[in-house]
Formats: structure tokens, sequence, C-alpha cells
């Protein structure tokens, strides 16, 4: 090495030890403390990049790896001056392979934070500044991954440990550079078969390199990570090995997550058996499950989940990589395996039979076949065998912890999503059973589940068990979820009343809302003992009846029959003292007793309801419940904790899931159940129930309670119908009309009035509500005004064009009329015209003499006589219709008269014509001449 080059080394070191001093001090408000380590350092630097003794280079090496790895003030120093020297080390004397290994230790101390107590928490760290210097530049990341080529095994060691010392601190700049670098993932991949050491550190490299970054994940995939990993696995013993199998599931997972074609990819080649036997545990081991083996066994669950949740959201084809996974998995019998992880091994730790429900669930979720081989199973040994089912509602009902009851209740809500088979099957078991007696929730294993079920439900009345009637709610649920059948099936079950003094059974519905009643009486007296934890039992029933009554007016008619029941859900909705969850959800019953309605009975009609819901909680206040259960859901947990990716550090608090799940209970206001039952689903049908409630409830104060509508029929005269019928029927319809006005009138004052009530607090949101309701109910009222006039317009209209084209008619019967006069007129003239040429012949024959000639004028007197009689005839049926059409000319003109039309207007011209007069004229010239002759 020439001078040249010591000279400018040593000037770069200089000037970036004073600019990094300048930084230590601003950064660490200590500008002398630590100039000791940093002149050490710059010493040691000296010695290395200066030196021409090997021994002294490799001791000065040595020294300030051990300063370096002991002082944050010499970290920041190193990292001012210390890169270049050594990365020329890496370059340019990888023939002293002890002076290599010493500067790639000396490299990793210096990205290895540095823990201390003294100052605050938020000041740099100089192994993070460090890491950002190193990972800048790609040729660094270049030269460090042609050290794994080396033949020395601590260079290919520590060579490792930097590269995963740089992921932890710079993940996304080194994911970059490794792609910009031929076979750089090769090379990391080739790892994988070294050295047990290098291997598990390999390991750790690329389970950071492989976090969401799917171009890596890919290029590893292809390079036949899923044949490394299961067979280092399967080395490893499976679930019964170490870290290691920790470590290969923890990648394994990286590579399938939402990633669709690595999961077609593991599938076609290696297949799911190795995953399977991962899953295998002995029947009865219950003192194997070691804290290691728990963690291995939870990785390989959640690789199940993985695989069972498909693709990436919204993917188009995510739906099919998950039923195809479901399909492959099931054909392992994955589910004897889960059942006896999940439902069989009572003894196993809690975060264990939780993700094995878990899985259970989403492996039969709308899959036809999976649900069909659940709904068959059986668990358990001889002669204790009872269906799957059945034991898993048993787990239900009496898990004291709430994680591993919401787990199980998952496994309900999977197997009836869109399955009416299912449901029906299960509806069809509830019924008393035969010997069903008062005793606890852990019922007999040869009850049928409906049985169970139903045992469940009504316990609260014989021993207070309230948590076991609201867990059996939730599964009750999800057994009439969307299925109007099942809804009925379960409304007609009929329970012995506990006093026969009312002489009638008791519809299961009644006995859910006397639960109901009791959870809130035990609640009221636990509220001085527990204010910190909310309860979730009433919210859980109150779900029961939003589910029960949605779409259901047999539901909603059953609620109604007591009018107990409308008070007590009002009081719970109106109750100050109560949750805003709770009050909200009950306030979304009495809007499903008022949606679904179809009663025509007074007092139990959705117009009685609403009427109630008005009077009693205001529909202002009634409005804003909706608001405050939104608010309470956005203060709930996102309940999606065991989607979260499972990794070294989150590994062993997930196997003491028991202890962590406890903590979760005390630490908030709201209960842990509340967040996975109320899900993303649950809560937007809430809302689109809210929207619809929210209309038909405004639509019932802007409308008459009969709906009386004017239809252009009820105005018309009916046939046959006399003048003063018809008036009397108009007068009684606009009495109705009337008085239906006056009744709306009535309802808009009331609300108007309500509004102005609640609206006069002081915050200004009540006043901007009770404005904008007053202002909602005034547009209603006009608008329904509007629609009245403008119903009549149309009434008004129609008769008018009936009216008109009537006139029509008897304008073109007048003109006909005219033209057969005109007719008869040159009839008539014809005839004279042969009077006066016959007359003319008669004289003619006179003045002959020879001839004798007719009497003329007996003839004329016949001819005459003959024509007179034939004209009369013609003129009597002319009169005869010209009277008829004059009666229906002064109807029409009366009737016109009415409407406010001219009748003057329309009719003039009609009989007009100058031509009749003039005929007539002529006939009484004709009969003049007749006489003169």
């Amino acid at each position: 090495m020439d001078s040249r080059s010591i000279n400018l080394r040593g000037f770069a070191g200089n000037a970036g030890k004073n600019i990094m001093q300048g930084i230590g001090g601003f950064v660490f408000g200590n500008e002398r403390s630590e100039s000791k380590e940093d002149s050490y350092v710059e010493r040691f630097l000296d010695r290395i990049s200066n030196g021409t003794i090997p021994d002294d280079r490799r001791s000065a090496m040595t020294e300030l790896q051990s300063l370096v790895a002991e002082s944050r003030s010499a970290q920041m120093s190193f990292g001012a001056m210390g890169f270049p020297v050594l990365l020329n080390i890496l370059k340019e004397d990888r023939e002293d392979v002890e002076l290599v290994r010493g500067a790639l230790e000396t490299l990793v101390s210096a990205l290895t934070p540095i823990e201390t107590s003294q100052g605050p928490k938020t000041e740099v760290q100089p192994a993070s500044m460090n890491s950002d210097l190193l990972s800048r530049e790609t040729e660094n990341i270049s030269l460090l991954l042609s050290l794994l080529t080396e033949e020395d095994f601590y260079v290919r060691y520590y060579t490792i440990q930097l590269l995963t010392a740089l992921l932890t601190n710079s993940l996304k700049r080194l994911q970059e550079a490794i792609l910009l670098i031929p076979r750089g993932i090769t090379v990391l991949m080739d790892m994988l078969m070294d050295r047990e050491v290098i291997r598990n550190e390999a390991l750790l490299l690329l389970t950071y390199l492989t976090r969401d970054a799917e171009e890596i994940q890919k290029i590893v995939v292809f390079e036949g990570a899923f044949e490394k990993l299961f067979s280092i696995i399967r080395e490893e013993g499976y679930s019964d090995g170490g870290v290691v199998v920790q470590d290969c599931l923890e990648l394994l997972n990286n590579l399938i997550r939402t990633n669709a074609s690595n999961q077609m990819l593991l599938k076609e080649t290696i297949g799911f058996d190795p995953l399977i036997s991962i899953l295998k545990i002995r029947r009865g081991s219950a003192f194997n499950f070691t804290q290691q083996k728990t963690v291995n066994l939870l990785g390989a669950l959640h690789t199940v989940e993985l695989l069972l949740m498909g693709g990436p959201p919204g993917e188009q084809g995510k739906d099919t990589s998950k039923i195809n996974n479901q399909t492959a998995l099931a054909q392992k019998n994955i589910l004897d395996h889960l059942l006896l992880l999940g439902v069989e091994s009572q003894w196993a730790p809690v975060a264990l039979r939780c993700t094995a429900l878990r899985c259970i669930g989403s492996l039969v979720l709308r899959n036809p076949q999976n649900l069909d081989s659940l709904a068959n199973k059986q668990v358990g040994e001889e002669p204790h065998l009872q269906p799957a089912l059945n034991a898993i509602l048993a787990i239900i009902l009496r898990t004291s912890i709430a994680q591993e009851f919401v787990a199980a209740d998952y496994v309900f809500k999977c197997f009836c999503e869109k399955n009416p088979n299912g449901q029906a099957l299960l509806a069809s078991t509830i019924a008393p059973h035969p010997n069903q007696g008062p005793a606890t929730h852990g019922a007999s294993v040869d009850m049928p589940f409906g049985s169970v079920l139903l045992q469940a439900l009504v316990s609260s009345d014989v021993n207070g068990d309230m948590e076991a009637c609201c867990r059996a709610s939730s599964v009750l649920t999800h057994v009439i979820k969307d299925n109007l059948q099942c809804k009925d099936r379960v409304l007609q079950i009929q329970l012995e009343t506990p006093t026969p003094s009312l002489g009638r059974t008791e519809p299961l519905l009644h006995r859910i809302v006397t639960c109901l009643s009791l959870a809130a009486l035990t609640e009221g007296e636990n509220d001085q003992s527990s204010q910190s934890e909310e309860s979730y039992i009433q919210p859980v029933i109150l779900r029961l009846l939003i589910i029960w009554l949605a779409d259901c007016a047999n539901g909603v008619n059953c609620l109604l029959e007591s009018a107990v029941h409308l008070n007590y859900i009002i009081e719970l909705a109106s109750n100050k003292r109560n949750t805003g969850c709770v009050r909200g959800l009950a306030a979304v019953v009495l809007g499903a007793c008022v949606l679904n309605n179809a009663s025509r009975e007074k007092g139990r009609d959705a117009f009685a309801v609403a009427d109630a819901i008005s009077q009693k909680i205001g529909l202002t206040t009634y409005f804003l419940r909706f608001d405050e259960l939104r608010k309470s859901f956005l203060h709930l947990p996102s309940g999606q904790q065991h989607h979260k990716q499972l990794s070294r550090s989150s590994a062993n608090s997930m196997s003491d899931f028991q202890e962590i799940e406890e903590e979760e209970t005390n630490k908030g206001d709201q209960h842990p159940v509340l967040s996975e039952i109320f899900d993303s689903q649950f809560v937007s049908f809430l809302n689109k129930l809210e929207s619809d409630i929210r209309e038909n409830i405004m639509d019932i104060f802007s409308r008459t309670k009969t709906a009386t509508a004017v239809l252009p029929g009820e105005l018309e005269q009916k046939n046959g119908e006399i003048d003063g019928e018809y008036i009397k029927r108009l007068k009684s319809f606009v009495e109705k009309q009337c008085n239906e006005m006056q009744d709306l009138l009535g309802r808009n004052a009331m609300l108007a009035e309500d509004l102005v009530r609640t609206g006069g607090g002081t915050t200004s949101d009540s006043s901007e509500r009770s404005s904008s309701g007053r202002e909602r109910v005034q547009i209603e009222a006009l608008k329904q005004e509007l629609e009245g006039a403008a119903r009549r317009i149309e009434v008004l209209k129609t008769e008018k064009a009936q009216i008109e084209a009537e006139a029509s008619n008897q304008r073109n019967l007048a003109v006909k009329l005219e033209s057969d006069l005109k007719s008869l007129a040159d009839a008539y003239n014809s005839l004279e015209q042969a009077n006066y040429r016959l007359d003319a012949e008669a004289k003619t024959l006179r003045q002959g003499g020879s001839v004798p000639y007719p009497d003329v004028e007996a003839i004329k007197a016949q001819a005459k006589e003959e024509a007179e009689k034939e004209s009369e005839v013609e003129l009597g049926d002319l009169l005869v219709c010209l009277g008829q059409e004059q009666t229906k000319v002064e109807k029409l003109s009366a009737r016109l008269a009415e409407l406010g039309e001219d009748v003057d207007t329309l009719l003039q011209g009609i009989g007009d014509d100058a031509a009749l007069p003039d005929d007539n004229d002529e006939d009484d010239d004709d009969e003049d001449e007749d006489d003169e002759k």
C-alpha cells in the first residue's frame, strides 16, 4: 500500500472524525467526556491501515473490536472513520484470514446496539447510524455477499451475522440492494446447506429478508426453499425439535402469507404431508407440551391458518386458492389432528387449543364436503364417544377462558355460515330432553346437541348462571342467522312455565327476554365490585334478538305479545346506567320491531311501537343511541390479534396465552369478547339496519295511519251511480282526507315538540340536531301536501280529457245529422222537379184534346201524400235523435260549467249552418206555388 493512499485515508479519517465529534457532542450533550475513546479509535485505525507488521495490525483490530463492542462513543467515532479502512481490508487483504475475521467481527460490534441506563431513551443509537452508513452503497452489500463463498467458517459466520444486523436496522434498503445483486439470494440459500451454526444464522437472515417482499419470496421459493425447510424440520424432529424448527416455520409462513402462487407451489411440489407430520401428537400426552414444542405447534397451526386464508384480500383467485387448500388439507385428514389438539387435548396449552379451534372453523367455512365431515365426526374413546359439535358446545359452556369461548364460538359461526342444511340439522334437535332436569350446563354425553343448548339457555332460572345463557345465546344466533325456516322452528319451541298458575306454556323467545332482564339485575348488583370491566352478557343476548327479529315478522309478533317486553326494551334503551353499547343494541331491537312488523292489531303494530319510542324515549334521543353504538364499536380492539405474525419475540408470550388474555381483560374498559363477537360483518349489518330503521320511522311520522291515497278511480263516477250518491261519496272521501290530515298534523306537532324539547341543551350539536329534525318534519309535511295536490291535478286532467273527448264526439254526431238533413232536402227537390215535369206533360195533353188525359190532380195529390208520409217518418226519427243529443249536450254543458269551462265557446259553431234555413225557405216557396196552382 503506497504512502499516497495512506495519507488520503488519514485525511478522510481526520475529517470524518471532526464531523462525527460534532454530531456526537450535539446528540449526547458532552463534547469532551468521550474524547479518550475517540483518540483510541483513531490510533487503532491508523495502526490497521498504516501498519506493516501483520501481527500488530491484527492486535490493533482485536483491541478496536473490544472498544467498539463496549463504548457507544467508540461506535460513533468508528462510524465516522472506520468503514473505509475495514471495507478496504475486506477487498484487498483476503489472504489474511485472521485480519478479515477481525474486521468482520468489528463491523458486527459497530452495528450491535449497546444498552445503557444513562441518557434519554429517545437519543440516537450509534449502531443504527452505522447501519445506515454501511447499507447506503450497494457495492458494500455485494462485497459482503462475496465473502459467503470463502472457505473459512468464521468468515462466513461473521458475514451472516453482519448481514442480519444490517437487516434489523435497514430492512428496506438491504432488500432493494440484494435484488440488484446477481445471484445474491442464491448465495444466501446455499447457506441453508452449510454447517449447523451458519445454517441457523442463515435462517434468521432469510426470515428478515422475506418479510413483506414478494419478489424476494418468489426467488427464495424458486431456489427450493420448501424442500430445504422441511428437510431441516424433519432432521430436527418435527414439533419436538428446538428453536430451529420455529425459525423454519416462521420463514415458511413469510413465503406463503397472502401469496397464492407460493401456496400452490407448496401444494404441488412437496404437498401438505410434512406439515401434517408436525401436527401429529400422541393421544394422552398430557405432560409432553414443553414451551418450545408449544411454540412449534403454534407455528405449524399458523401455517394452516395462512393456507386457509388464501391469497391477499380482494384478489380474483383468493377464494379458489382457499377452497383448493381446504380440500387438499381435508384429504390429509387434518381435521382429526385439529380435533385432537383443540377439543380432546384439554391438557394442552390454551393457545394451542384456541388456534386449533380457529383452524377447524376456517377449514369448514363454506366448504360442503368439510362441513359434512365435521357434522359426522366423533371424538373421544370408546365407550365415551360423542359428536364433535357436541364436544365443542361443551367447551363453550364450561370454559373459564374468554378466548377459548370465542375460538369455539367461531367454529359454529363458520359451520352455520351459508349452510342452511347444517342450520336446520342443529335447529331440529332443539327440544326439551325427557331426562333434562335442573342440572348444570355440564350435561350428559348422550343428550342431543339442541337439548344441551336449550338447557343452558334456561338454566339461569335455576342457578342464575347467566354466563351459560349468554354463551348458548351466541351459538343460537349462528343457528338461526339468515334462515327464516330455522327462526320459525325455534320460535315454536314452548317451555313449561315455572309458575303453573299462568296456565300456559312459555315461548323460548319470551324466556330469552326474561334472561336479558335477569342479566341486567345481576350486573346491577355487581356494579359496585367491578367498575372497570364491561360485561358481554347483555350485548350477546341483544345480538341474538336482533338477528332473530331481522326479516322475521312472526318473531316480532311473538315478542310484542306481551307489553312488558316492549316496555323493558325501551327501559334498556333509555336507562343511562347502561353502557352505550347496550343502549344502542336495545335501540336496534326496537327498530327491528318497527321495521319487520306485519301486525294489524292495535297496540302491537309498527305505529304503536313508533309512538311508544317517541313518547318514552324521544326520537332525537333514540337516534342518538345509534351514534353511541357506533362510537362503542370504534373503541373495541381490532379482533384480529390471532392473525399477527408469530416471531421469536412474540412466541413465548403466545405460548402463555392464558396469562396474556387475563391481563388484557383487566386493563381495558371493554371486555375482549366484544371485539371478537362484534366483528366487521355484524357491524356492517347493523349499519344497514340502522339506515332502514331511520327511514322507516321517519316515514311513519310523515304519513297517515291508514295510508289513504287519492286514486283517480275513487273520484270517478261509477256506472249507474246517480249524481246525489256520487256527491255524497265524494263528500265522505273528502272528510276522511281531512281527518287523516289532522292526524298527520298532530303527529308532526308532537314530533316537533319533542325535537324542540330535546334540542334545548347547551351544546351546539344538540341545537343543530333539533333544527335539522324540525326542518325534516316540515319538509316531509310539505312533500306530502305537494304529492296530494299533484294527485288531485292528475285526476282533474283526466276528467277534463274525458269531457273534451265526449264533446268532440257530439260535434261529430251533429255534423252527421246535418249531412242527413241535406240529403233529405236534395231528395225533396228532386221530387218537386218530377212534379213540374208531370204538370208540363199534363198541360200538353190537355191542349191536344184528342186523347183523354188522366186525372192529374188525383195523381199529383197521391204522389204528394206518399212523399209527405215518407218525409214525416224520416223527420220523426231525426227529431227523436236530436232530442236525445240535446239532453246529453245539456248535461255536458252543466258539468263543464261546474269545472269552470266556458260552455258557449265549446258549442260555438254547432248547428249554425246556413244551408238548413235556405232549404226550409225553398220548401215554403214550393208550397206557396202549389197553393197558387
